[in-house]
């Protein structure tokens, strides 16, 4: 008999399979091979097994993060920080020092004021009680255009978002005295002369300014995008999660980007990816021709392998097609977003795409409750009920809707980090008593048989407060519980985070629980998630990371709590 080539044992296996107890697993590959208890596996132990001494800690499924961004999350590296500045002096001895080792001339451009991961910006965060501008700026440099970027919308979740420039930044982008926005909602600030302060303010959450009025500016690179992906795994890994969806679509950037990264065997976060397609231009012939010809790679499962796939379409209502437009035409550079600004169409195009899709087999992805019209239109005329069509970000479904979510199929990815944790009693205030059920009623959608997937949306990127905020539904402004018929238990909750992400991903058959003849996903817990107490949920981290049975990530500081060894051929 053959043996394993990794077990851990002496542990407590969660497998969120319903499949009984277990203290030990045996992985022979990429998949497991065998779980039972110490001594069972244990006789799959030979002298080249490598063996994890769990030491009473529980083994679990890797997560999946059902509307991920996972892109993002390395890029924030790639630009300089201001994080930590409490005064303008700060801010402006900071980019003086950048300044001193950047070559006169070349752009220096850097991350969001604020902190991280939402970056907000007042004027209190600053000592001076003022926000920074132009001339602040050319206290650090006027040899340099200096540009500090406005903030991707959905991190603060709250407008105006702030972009700051200097004078030689403002001179290369041609804003001057009398100088009109590119759009209304974009505001360029003046003083009594009515000169630029350079500070440029955004009211859409999708920035417009950097592709507009700083479209000249550096942005993201192919080599950062590749570069800085395998980073961003890292970081994800480092939260326990081993997969993504991404349902809100990508670009051919962020695709060339995963794709080079497959091709050297870099990555250890597996990715199920939607296409984000560019429609400027197009008519109703050229959406359902471009159905017609992509169905064949991108239905079911679509193109790809265990660790990368392309499949299904994104599709959005246009809201402000002049906006979307005009930030598309920095084509190929997406900034923060990563997928085609230009992928939303008017209603009566989007309807072809839709019953194109339908009649194709091919997946559908958008957000919002304002599209499941749409989807029932499609399905009148071709069934969608098994294709697995997604809504994100729903922030209130009414009982009727729960049921013809039920009725197509329809799988939802929540946001419980905005519409729970951030915003639940702003919106329950504007739904009333007798409404606040509708929100974010993971509950409700669960009883019915809907199934939903929890989804970080890269604010933060651990899925463990997502977790606790399906459990407890706590309102960080009120510390009041928001909805509490809503709530769902641990298991539900740690289920929605990997069972429901593997079917999300069309691949509940390959991984989301653990059972033999599964890919070896897995994570480590110093704590019983089951068990712990409910406030420490949000911190959960594990101290190992596995993925296709290797080892992504181990905890800094844990290698001396694990004995790892070599087995002995057992007799």
């Amino acid at each position: 008999m053959s043996t394993a080539d990794l077990v851990l044992r002496g542990g407590t296996v969660l497998t969120l399979a319903g499949t009984g107890e277990a203290t030990a697993v045996a992985v022979e590959g990429d998949r497991i091979r065998a779980m039972g208890t110490d001594a069972e596996v244990s006789s799959l132990i030979g002298a080249s097994t490598k063996v994890i001494e769990l030491a009473g800690r529980t083994l679990m499924p890797g997560l999946t993060d059902g509307h991920a961004h996972l892109d993002r999350e390395g890029l924030k590296e790639v630009l300089p920080s201001m994080s930590g500045c409490r005064s303008i002096r700060e801010l402006v001895d900071r980019l003086a020092r950048l300044a001193a080792d950047t070559p006169p001339g070349q752009w220096i451009v850097t991350m969001p004021l604020g902190e991280p991961p939402e970056y907000f910006v007042y004027e209190t965060m600053f000592e001076e009680g003022r926000l920074p501008d132009r001339q602040d700026l050319d206290r650090a440099s006027t040899r340099h255009p200096i540009l500090i970027r406005c903030a991707w919308g959905y991190w603060p979740f709250k407008l105006p978002l702030l972009t700051v420039a200097n004078s030689a930044a403002l001179s290369l982008a041609g804003i001057r005295c009398g100088t009109l926005a590119p759009s209304p909602l974009v505001e360029i600030d003046v003083d009594g002369q009515g000169e630029p302060t350079g500070r440029i303010f955004d009211n859409a959450y999708q920035p417009i300014t950097e592709f507009t009025l700083f479209r000249t500016a550096p942005h993201f690179t192919a080599d950062d995008r590749l570069r800085t992906l395998g980073r961003s795994m890292q970081l994800y890994n480092a939260c326990g999660t081993t997969s993504v969806f991404e349902g809100h679509g990508v670009s051919a950037e962020v695709i060339d980007a995963y794709r080079a990264l497959r091709s050297h065997n870099r990555q250890t976060v597996r990715a199920t990816l939607a296409f984000s397609p560019g429609w400027s231009g197009a008519s109703e012939e050229d959406v359902a021709k471009w159905v017609t010809e992509q169905a064949g790679r991108l239905s079911g499962r679509g193109a790809g392998d265990d660790w990368l796939r392309l499949a299904g379409v994104y599709a959005e209502m246009d809201s402000r097609p002049e906006e979307a437009r005009m930030r598309a035409l920095c084509a190929p550079q997406t900034g923060w977003a990563g997928f085609n600004y230009d992928c939303t169409l008017p209603r009566d195009k989007l309807l072809v795409l839709v019953k194109a899709a339908a009649r194709e087999k091919l997946r559908v992805c958008s957000i919002q409750m304002e599209n499941l019209e749409l989807y029932e239109e499609a399905a009148r005329e071709s069934p969608i009920a098994d294709l697995r069509w997604v809504i994100a970000h729903p922030i209130t479904i009414d009982a009727g809707q729960v049921s013809r979510l039920r009725e197509h199929g329809i799988v939802v990815t929540t946001h419980t980090n905005a519409y729970i944790w951030k915003k639940a009693s702003a919106i329950a205030r504007g739904l009333g008593p007798d409404k606040t059920d509708r929100l974010c009623p993971i509950r409700s959608l669960l009883d019915a048989g809907v199934t939903v997937s929890l989804a970080t949306d890269n604010v933060p990127i651990s899925l463990w407060p997502c977790i606790w905020q399906a459990v407890e539904r706590l309102d960080r402004d009120t510390a009041s519980v928001v909805a509490p018929g809503q709530r769902i238990t641990r298991e539900e909750a740690l289920r929605c985070a990997t069972v429901s992400g593997a079917y999300l991903c069309m691949e509940e058959h390959q991984r989301g629980t653990l059972e033999p003849g599964k890919l070896a996903d897995m994570i480590v817990l110093d704590e019983n998630p089951l068990a712990m107490d409910a406030y420490r949920l949000p911190h959960v981290a594990p101290a190992l990371t596995i993925a296709g049975g290797q080892v992504v990530f181990q905890k800094v500081g844990s290698e001396s709590t694990f004995l790892t060894k070599r087995g002995q051929a057992q007799t």
